[in-house]
């Protein structure tokens, strides 16, 4: 018990960070950043925490380092010279040099990347890029990458991972959450592969060519039965749209998947919310793969009132949404709900009074 006070004084310092960031949803009608000292939100105008931007790209490179260490993905990270002994996530930038001859002296565009697959040549992590859509390729200074850091933060949060940066842990908790984690990194954390069809693992299905055929339970839904015997595009087929693969087109492996099965760049997503996972990053459970938010979601019920994972047996649970019980409370004036008259719309929480004035 003795502990318990050091780990709430511990969280109840985070919030502090960004405070005054402008609101990007709000567009300038929120004054900036106000941390709630339990919720994952502005006091301010109640968006999330996410929608105001707040974490640094060292911060979502310590994230993703944090995540992807203890695992069998360690090789993506590397520990920072004179760090805190952290590791860090090697994220691949590329930066693709054409040069522009329009004019008299030729000058050159350079355009950055702010992720592309690690390990390939930058022909294919090129080809890779132009067949994911345009609006979410990760360039520099563009919409698709801050898309790409946003899906970081909803896909991977950090209270997710890390029990100290958690408010609904009650004493005792702690151990279960660090248990929660260790075995999701051992049995279903992932990260996608990109090659050529039939080179994923190295090649690695080429030791067993019935796994490359066509799935026979899926070939009736093949909409022209003559691709099935030719030798080229029948062989292999994307996933998620059942569509052929061309033979020089880039795909996405997933090793939990096994490597008879492969994805289009454009499809490799959750199967919840069919979001892109985010740096190839992914859960699988049940012969799909997840987002990390909806892979622990799956197997705990998360707070709608903090968004944390609920380790409690004990809780509230109200049209398929739960709450820790102490988060059970009314949105605008904060009054513990349990028991009393409540309503509940879009998952906010209002008592009765509140729910009237507004």
């Amino acid at each position: 018990a003795a502990r318990c006070p050091a780990l709430f004084q511990m969280s109840g310092s985070q919030p502090q960070v960004g405070r005054g960031v402008p609101c990007l949803r709000c567009r300038g009608l929120c004054t900036g950043f106000e941390p709630h000292s339990w919720r994952k939100m502005c006091k301010s105008c109640k968006c999330s925490q996410e929608e105001h931007s707040l974490s640094s790209e060292l911060d979502d490179d310590r994230k993703i380092g944090r995540l992807l260490s203890d695992s069998k993905y360690a090789t993506l990270t590397a520990r920072l010279k004179g760090g805190d002994g952290a590791r860090i996530y090697k994220r691949n930038r590329m930066i693709v040099t054409n040069p522009n001859v329009s004019g008299k002296d030729p000058t050159f565009d350079t355009i950055t990347y702010e992720w592309a697959p690690p390990g390939l040549t930058q022909k294919l992590a090129m080809q890779y890029m132009e067949l994911v859509p345009r609006e979410l390729q990760p360039v520099a200074g563009t919409d698709g990458a801050f898309q790409r850091r946003r899906r970081l933060a909803r896909q991977l949060p950090l209270h997710d991972q890390d029990p100290a940066q958690c408010r609904g842990l009650a004493d005792g908790e702690q151990k279960l959450m660090e248990e929660f984690v260790k075995k999701y990194k051992a049995e279903a954390l992932g990260v996608g592969e990109v090659a050529l069809p039939g080179q994923g693992g190295g090649g690695k299905e080429e030791e067993k060519p019935q796994d490359k055929s066509i799935d026979p339970g899926r070939a009736p839904e093949s909409p022209n039965g003559a691709l099935e015997s030719t030798a080229t595009a029948g062989h292999y087929r994307c996933d998620t749209c059942q569509q052929p693969v061309p033979g020089d087109c880039p795909v996405v492996y997933a090793d939990r998947a096994g490597y008879s099965r492969q994805w289009h760049p454009g499809c490799f997503v959750c199967c919840r919310c069919a979001e892109p996972l985010v740096d190839l990053i992914y859960f699988w459970k049940s012969g799909a793969a997840w987002c990390g938010r909806h892979y622990c979601e799956s197997l705990r019920p998360r707070c709608a009132g903090c968004d944390e994972i609920i380790f409690s047996e004990d809780y509230q649970q109200v049209e398929g949404l739960a709450w820790h019980n102490k988060h059970f409370a009314c949105l605008e004036c904060e009054t513990l709900l349990t028991g009393k008259p409540f309503t509940l719309a879009k998952a906010s929480l209002l008592c009765t009074t509140c729910s009237q004035s507004r």
